[in-house]
Parts: C-alpha cells; structure tokens; sequence
C-alpha cells in the first residue's frame, strides 16, 4: 500500500544529529529500507521535516522504519495511506460500476 511517512524532527536532537554526523546516515538508513518513490525534507511547523511515500507491504515493517525517527531523532511521525492520480482514478471507476 502506497503509504506517506511524514517525521517532524525534535529541534535539539535534529541540531546533536546534524552536529555528530548522524543524521545523513539516519536518513540514508531509512531510504535505503524503505525505496521511497518521493522523498521531500522541508521546514514545517516550525521545525525539520521528511516526507517519504513507499510502498508498505505489511504493518510489521512500522517499527524498523519508525524506530530511528522517534530513539534519534525524538521525531513526532505521522504515516497514512495515500493514493497517487492514477490510484485515484482506479477506485472512483469501481464506484462508477456499482
């Protein structure tokens, strides 16, 4: 399921992160795991974010992609399903049928 991972990084650790050379690598990690088809990093809210769409196979994967946002990074991180045009398209077509 196409899902949007989206983590607004706490400013401090985000700042320690950055400052050891950690954060790269964090978010390599986590690309690396996850094959995002979009990945956006933007100021939201205030504070550092990510947004990364993948494709989640099952919710078990949650915690390994999840963990090093919230132990790291003390991210506040919000993951939804989402759907692109062409996604979109295909279930206003099933409604069409009914």
């Amino acid at each position: 399921m196409r899902t949007l991972l989206e983590a607004r990084l706490d400013t401090r650790a985000g700042n320690e992160a950055i400052k050891n050379g950690k954060l790269p690598k964090l978010i390599q990690d986590v690309m690396s795991q996850i094959n995002p088809e979009a990945a956006y990093f933007a100021p939201m809210d205030g504070g550092r974010t990510c947004m990364m769409v993948f494709d989640m196979q099952d919710s078990s994967q949650m915690p390994p992609i999840l963990e090093a946002f919230f132990t790291e990074l003390e991210a506040e991180v919000h993951i939804q399903p989402v759907m692109n045009f062409e996604d979109l398209q295909r279930g206003l077509a099933v409604l069409g049928r009914t």
